[in-house]
C-alpha cells in the first residue's frame, strides 16, 4: 500500500467506533537496577526506581484504538478494589468508554507485575483466578450491549483465557451483532476453545492455528506463502470456524490472510528491532478491525495491522502505535 493511500485510510479511522469486549488487566510495570545478589537466595536484588500502571489485556486493545477513533468502548469485568480503582481510573482518563464495564465484589481483578532491570524482563507476578463469572454478570453485559449495539461499528472479542468468555456468552454477542449487521472479530485464545459464531474474521497466532485444528506446529518455512501445513491449516479453520476471514500472525515472518475462495496473502514483517512482543497481538486486531469498519479491503486492513505492529515491538512494555508512527513505517518501506 502506498503511503497516500494509508494517509487517507487511517484519516477515516476517527469517525469508527469499536466495542472491545474481553478478559480486562491492569498491567504493573517495576523498574530498578541490580547491584548485587540476595545473601537470602542466588537471585538479583533489585532496587526499584520507579513503577507504572496500564490497562492490560482487552483494555490494552482499547487503549490502541484509542490512538485513531475517540470512539471506544470496553465491556468485562473487575472486582470493587484499588486495583480495579486504578484500572478504571487510566481508562477514563484516556477517554474509553467504561459504562459496559461490569464488577462483583467477590471478583479478582487480574494484575499482571513485571520486574524489568536495564531493561531485562527479570520476572512476572500475576494475581488472578480464572473462572467463568455468574450468570447475572453475563445477563447484565449482554443486556447492555443489546440497547447499545447501534453506537458501535464495530466489536472485538478478545480472549486471554481467564474466563469472561465462555460459550454461552459469546454465541448472544455473535446474535446480536449479527442482527445489528455488525463486525465481529475475535483475538483467539488456545486454552480456552470455542467456536465465534457470526464472526468476520478471526486472528490466531501460528501456534493457535496449528492447535485450533488438533495439529502440533511444523517448522516455519520461508517465505511463508511456500508453508504447505500453513496452508493446509488456514483452509481447515475457514471451515472450522466459518468465518469469512483468518489472519495469522507469525512473528518474524509476518503473518498470513486467509479468505474463502481466494489465494492466501502473505505479508512479510515490517519490523526494524524487537525489544518486546507483549501487547502486539492487541496492536493487530484493533487496527485490522478498525481498518475494516472504514471498509478498507482486507488486504488493506491487514497491510496496516503489520506495520502497527511493527512499531509497537520496538518498544519496551505494553505500548501502542500513534497515527504519526504508523504513517511513518509506511514511508519508510515505500
Amino acid at each position: 500500500m502506498i503511503t497516500d493511500r494509508a494517509r487517507q485510510l487511517i484519516e477515516r479511522l476517527s469517525t469508527k467506533r469499536v466495542l472491545v469486549v474481553g478478559d480486562l488487566m491492569l498491567d504493573e510495570f517495576i523498574y530498578g537496577r541490580v547491584s548485587r545478589i540476595s545473601p537470602e537466595a542466588p537471585v538479583p536484588v533489585v532496587e526499584v526506581t520507579r513503577q507504572v500502571y496500564y490497562p492490560g489485556g482487552a483494555a490494552n486493545v482499547a487503549r490502541n484504538l484509542r490512538e485513531f477513533t475517540a470512539s471506544v468502548g470496553l465491556m468485562g469485568l473487575v472486582g470493587e478494589c484499588e486495583h480495579a480503582g486504578r484500572l478504571r481510573s487510566l481508562l477514563a482518563a484516556q477517554g474509553i468508554g467504561l459504562d459496559g464495564i461490569q464488577s462483583d465484589p467477590a471478583y479478582q481483578t487480574i494484575v499482571k507485575t513485571r520486574i524489568i532491570a536495564r531493561q531485562q524482563h527479570v520476572v512476572r507476578v500475576d494475581r488472578e483466578r480464572k473462572s467463568a463469572p455468574p450468570e447475572r454478570v453475563h445477563a447484565s453485559a449482554l443486556a447492555w450491549l443489546g440497547a447499545h449495539i447501534q453506537e458501535f461499528d464495530a466489536v472485538i472479542l478478545e480472549d486471554y483465557g481467564k474466563g469472561f468468555l465462555t460459550q454461552g456468552f459469546v454465541d448472544e454477542i455473535g446474535r446480536i451483532t449479527a442482527g445489528a449487521d455488525r463486525i465481529l472479530t475475535v483475538d483467539p485464545n488456545v486454552h480456552n476453545p470455542l467456536r465465534w459464531p457470526g464472526a468476520t474474521a478471526i486472528k490466531p497466532n501460528r501456534a493457535e492455528a496449528f492447535a485450533a485444528v488438533g495439529r502440533q506446529p511444523t517448522e516455519a518455512i520461508a517465505p511463508a506463502n511456500t508453508d504447505p501445513a500453513l496452508a493446509e491449516v488456514g483452509a481447515a479453520l475457514l471451515q472450522k470456524w466459518g468465518a469469512p476471514m483468518l489472519l495469522v500472525t507469525l512473528g518474524e515472518q509476518g503473518m498470513m490472510l486467509f479468505q474463502r475462495g481466494q489465494d492466501a496473502y502473505a505479508l512479510p514483517t515490517r519490523a526494524q528491532e524487537v525489544f518486546d512482543v507483549s501487547g502486539a497481538g492487541d496492536t493487530v486486531i484493533a487496527l485490522f478491525t478498525l481498518c475494516l469498519a472504514a471498509d478498507s479491503t482486507p488486504e488493506e486492513a491487514a497491510e496496516v495491522a503489520n506495520h502497527a505492529a511493527a512499531v509497537v515491538v520496538g518498544k519496551l512494555g505494553t505500548a501502542t502505535v500513534t497515527p504519526a508512527e504508523l504513517l511513518a513505517s509506511f514511508a519508510a518501506h515505500a
